[in-house]
């Protein structure tokens, strides 16, 4: 018996394959450019990266991300955003015009920038396809990103950026417009005389927001767009495109199952969308200027803290005791602020009244020399112990149970006991506590968070920007608890030294 190669496919059979199932028979990879500063993000990335910048380039975009996000939630102005958002873009996601290249020649520097706001747009793009909510939030921040950048971009790269997207826009004739002069007149608010502006030819679906706003004719199924308006008519390509291609990512995830190195990253990264995550080192032996960090000054101190925390030393000190969950942020926390571990015994030693030294000694004392990294394993001990947990963490990580006071108030309370909270600690404004209550209903907690913190320190932030320039640097969204008291901190002691935030 004659053996028949498997290879070998019959030519009958050959020709009804689906081309679909031969599209990825041979790779085939392109070498990408970067003609432009702008990006409709529509050639996935063919280069090697290492698993460190996969992860770090990740971040910084998503940093951006929740930046924007945020200003949107709180209702800043286009300006107010595009001020606050500039130094950051400039720290994680720089992207320079091709003016700034001498010459007219793209410099390396360029072509390193646009590569990392192209392959970052990828990574997270695979992180937030999993899920109808986060590629609907994830095409709307990304949406706004590109947006922020083509208003900001050099005009004529732009009209050379529009012109390589080759749109179908038919341009309306002059024979056409004049046949229709006074309709587009009447429909086109600002323009006098049709020699003023031109018109395209666009079907009605692909510019929605000018017909919600009643700016454009409409005739026969086709939108009459103004010239001045073809950055909406750009945006609504970009967002049509960014659905459908997540839609497309989200068939294909299934396939990164199978790669252990890539699946704990997107995995952590669509979490952080929600609240993104933050590391907080802190050295103790260089505290705040002019601030007594020991177990007696916590009281004090206290004032400074989130509603997290702030919540967990009143029930210490009502209660004497907190439970082992509650102790340990707390104790990360205090360790975060610059408490050296002998304090930190001392203000739980004397916090716990209602035990003797030997059960502290027995039950409670190898807990806190364990999250500093006194004992336990050579890990934890060379990684001096655990750290701080951020704002995504205690929203995420062991949920409170009944008797537990650690977690967020904003997520964890019920909206009366937050309520009674905030009240408790001098927050009475009913405008702030509305403010609260519905950024807690649609879960946006680190909002909420950040809300308060700007009316309790309303007027230190006004004195910080006007006396001592702060800017966006200084003053982004919160998002992690040691964050929030070092810049309370430093706003309450605005001109008793040096009151920069250092990054």
């Amino acid at each position: 018996m004659i053996r028949s190669e498997p290879s070998r496919l019959d030519v009958k059979r050959r020709q009804g394959l689906d081309y679909k199932k031969k599209q990825f028979a041979t790779a085939s990879f392109k070498q990408l450019e970067y003609p432009f500063r702008l990006n409709f993000y529509e050639i996935p990335p063919t280069a090697e990266i290492t698993l460190e910048q996969f992860e770090q380039w990740a971040i910084d975009r998503l940093r951006i991300l929740a930046e924007l996000e945020a200003c949107s939630f709180r209702n800043k102005t286009p300006q107010e955003t595009a001020q606050h958002l500039e130094p950051l873009l400039k720290k994680c996601l720089p992207l320079s015009a091709n003016s700034s290249a001498s010459g007219g020649n793209i410099k390396q520097q360029l072509k390193d920038e646009r590569q990392k706001d192209h392959y970052s747009h990828f990574i997270l793009r695979l992180a937030f396809s999993g899920t109808d909510d986060l590629r609907r939030r994830f095409a709307r921040v990304e949406t706004m990103l590109f947006k922020l950048r083509f208003q900001q971009d050099d005009g004529k790269e732009r009209r050379a950026f529009v012109e390589s997207l080759n749109f179908d826009w038919e341009v309306v004739g002059d024979e056409e417009k004049r046949s229709l002069g006074e309709q587009l007149l009447a429909a086109t608010p600002g323009v006098k005389r049709l020699e003023d502006e031109n018109w395209f030819k666009v079907h009605w679906t692909r510019v929605p927001e000018l017909i919600e706003h009643r700016t454009v004719l409409l005739k026969r199924g086709k939108a009459y767009v103004p010239m001045r308006e073809q950055t909406s008519m750009i945006l609504t390509e970009f967002t049509n495109r960014l659905e459908k291609a997540l839609e497309l990512t989200s068939r294909a995830l299934p396939r990164l199952d199978e790669d252990d190195r890539l699946t704990p990253i997107l995995n952590h990264l669509s979490k952080n969308f929600a609240t993104p995550d933050s590391t907080y080192t802190s050295d103790s032996d260089s505290p705040l200027p002019g601030a007594s960090i020991t177990a007696s000054s916590i009281d004090a101190l206290s004032t400074h803290f989130p509603l997290c925390m702030r919540n967990l030393h009143l029930t210490l000190r009502k209660n004497s005791h907190l439970k082992h969950y509650g102790r340990l942020q707390y104790t990360l926390f205090l360790k975060g602020l610059g408490l050296t571990l002998e304090d930190c015994l001392i203000f739980w030693r004397t916090s716990f009244k209602l035990i003797t030294d030997d059960t502290f000694n027995k039950e409670y004392r190898y807990n806190v020399r364990h999250a500093y990294g006194d004992v336990g394993g050579d890990a934890n001990r060379r990684g001096r112990g655990y750290a701080p947990k951020s704002c995504q963490k205690i929203l995420t990580e062991n949920p409170p149970g009944p008797g537990e006071s650690h977690g967020c108030p904003y997520r964890h309370f019920a909206p009366e006991n937050l309520q009674s909270l905030l009240q408790g600690t001098g927050v009475t404004d009913r405008e702030v506590l509305k403010g609260v209550r519905e950024d807690v209903e649609r879960k946006r907690y680190h909002i909420a968070c950040n809300r308060v913190f700007e009316h309790v320190h309303k007027g230190e932030i006004r004195r910080a920007k006007e006396e001592f320039g702060w800017g966006a640097g200084e003053l982004d969204t919160i998002v992690h608890p040691n964050m929030y008291f070092k810049r309370s901190y430093l706003l309450k002691n605005l001109g008793r030294g040096e009151v920069r935030i250092e990054e």
